[in-house]
């Protein structure tokens, strides 16, 4: 009885978040914040908690949550208002349009492959918003341009705003970065071939449509796994989704020329292009100088650092450190500033830019250091042994199928994958451990598995029905797309299983 009252105090916080969300529709910025304060009393009263430690994991949880996830979150951000101020964006998207009067290439073009990038570099909703947006300008359904955004934006979301999730994942489970980057590819690669195929069906209004362009789908599948492969297993999780888009990407306007399916509609001239794009062609230079590709370079800047101590009971601490020079979000910063100055944009424009995207951030800030304070409580205190205890000894080996369930329901509520990651990588990792798997499958899994519930968030259907200006069809859209992502996690659990339990 007493473990079985232990158990439901310990799920109580993820009840309250998931009812205060979904059900009462509180913001999540606010329903984080209560549901800490509950968590705060159930680990000091059942759990027996000191205030001490209690003091000093929230502490400690929150500063986690600003280094490294809010610097990473503004800085891309802050990049992506630039080149929208300086109109650097505007010309990305006359490029991309272009490329193809084919609507089901276009998709891959610009759902795929720009929806993609734009989840590499920046996330937070842009690379739903303006996919829809020039699906529209091209003449496609909003709709379906609505449903095939928001599907795009499933896979890579698992290393998106340059790694992060999977980046904070390990901080939360001390697994090895690269070692989880592999499994996650591997556990998403026969999506990352699938999903565009889905992509030109919607768009075509059926299977048959994939007739007529089978190849390109098919290369611009293959283009987007292999590149994340090669990166995620030996450079880690700050690139894999650069790469995959990028690959996607490029083969598919490549391959759209050979076949001389070209617009009439005008182009861009290369140069313009090339200055358009330099805040992310430096964000990826400066990410690869400071990856272990150029150790000189990464040990030297990562020399700079400082570490904060949070003590806890009885000369115990927790320990923080902070990388000044070699973290994604300042290498991020330095790449929009320079990049952003070349563009043309002046001082005043900087700072304009820099309130107003704090601005813009203030709500997530909040959501993000409360969140990751949670997790820390929920672990320091035991919540998170007792719950992946519970339902390790009620499922048993049954748990690796359903693993994923977990994490798209951690992004179903929270809307972030990083916030996913946060709040269930610790269990699914104690999980694994207990029923004698590696810990970086289950783990990996909690990722795989948000990747799904991306699709079907609150805030990403928001987004998209913004975008798409179908505020009457809002239920239309979440209905149309949770027939997908109920169809990726059931084959995604049912993969993972399988693999790590039969094979």
């Amino acid at each position: 009885m007493t473990d079985l009252f232990s158990f439901l105090l310990a799920i109580t916080p993820l009840a309250l978040l998931i009812i205060f969300i979904l059900l009462l529709r509180i913001a999540v910025h606010y329903a984080v914040l209560i549901t800490l304060v509950v968590t705060w009393l159930i680990a000091s009263w059942q759990f027996h908690l000191p205030l001490q430690v209690l003091t000093a994991a929230s502490l400690y949880g929150a500063a986690k949550g600003l280094w490294p996830i809010v610097i990473v979150i503004f800085a891309a951000i802050y990049g992506y208002n630039l080149m929208l101020s300086n109109g650097s964006m505007a010309v990305i998207k006359q490029a991309l349009a272009s490329v193809s009067d084919d609507k089901r290439v276009q998709v891959l073009i610009i759902a795929w492959g720009f929806g993609g990038f734009l989840e590499a570099v920046a996330g937070y909703g842009t690379a739903v918003a303006i996919p829809v947006g020039i699906l529209i300008a091209l003449g496609i359904a909003p709709l379906k341009a609505a449903v095939v955004s928001l599907i795009a934006n499933s896979v890579p979301t698992a290393f998106g705003a340059v790694g992060i999730p999977v980046i904070m994942l390990a901080e939360q489970t001390g697994l090895a970065v690269q070692t989880l980057s592999t499994h996650i590819i591997i556990q998403l690669a026969a999506f990352n071939i699938l999903l565009p195929f889905v992509l030109v069906a919607i768009i075509g209004g059926g299977i048959r449509a994939i007739r007529g362009v089978f190849l390109i789908t098919l290369l611009c599948g293959v283009a987007s796994l292999l590149p994340q492969y090669l990166v995620a297993r030996y450079l880690g999780a700050e690139l894999p989704a650069f790469a995959g888009s990028l690959g996607g990407l490029v083969t598919t306007i490549v391959v759209a020329r050979l076949q001389k399916r070209a617009t009439s509609t005008e182009g861009v001239a290369l140069l313009t292009l090339f200055k358009a794009t330099l805040i992310y062609l430096f964000t990826f230079v400066f990410i690869v100088l400071c990856s272990p590709l150029f150790p000189a370079i990464k040990q030297s800047l990562g020399s700079v650092y400082s570490l904060i101590d949070f003590s806890t009971a009885m000369g115990g601490k927790l320990q923080l450190k902070i990388e000044w020079l070699i973290t994604p979000g300042v290498l991020i910063l330095a790449a929009s500033l320079l990049g952003a100055w070349i563009q043309g944009s002046r001082p005043k424009v900087f700072v304009q830019q820099f309130f107003a995207t704090l601005g813009q951030l203030k709500k997530s800030i909040v959501a993000i250091l409360a969140i990751v304070a949670m997790a820390t409580v929920m672990d320091k205190s035991g919540m998170i042994t007792v719950i992946a205890t519970t339902l390790v000894a009620t499922t048993g080996i049954g748990y690796v199928f359903i693993s994923p369930v977990i994490g798209a329901l951690g992004t179903f509520v929270t809307g972030s994958d990083t916030n996913a990651n946060v709040l269930f990588g610790k269990l699914q990792a104690t999980a694994a451990q207990q029923l004698g798997i590696d810990p970086h499958a289950l783990a990996a899994a909690n990722t795989a598995g948000a990747t799904g519930g991306k699709m079907i968030s609150p805030q990403s259907i928001a987004i998209a029905v913004s975008a798409s200006k179908l505020d009457q069809l809002s239920g239309e859209i979440m209905s149309t797309t949770l027939k997908y992502c109920l169809l990726y996690i059931a084959l995604l659990g049912l993969g993972i299983g399988v693999y790590y339990t039969v094979l």
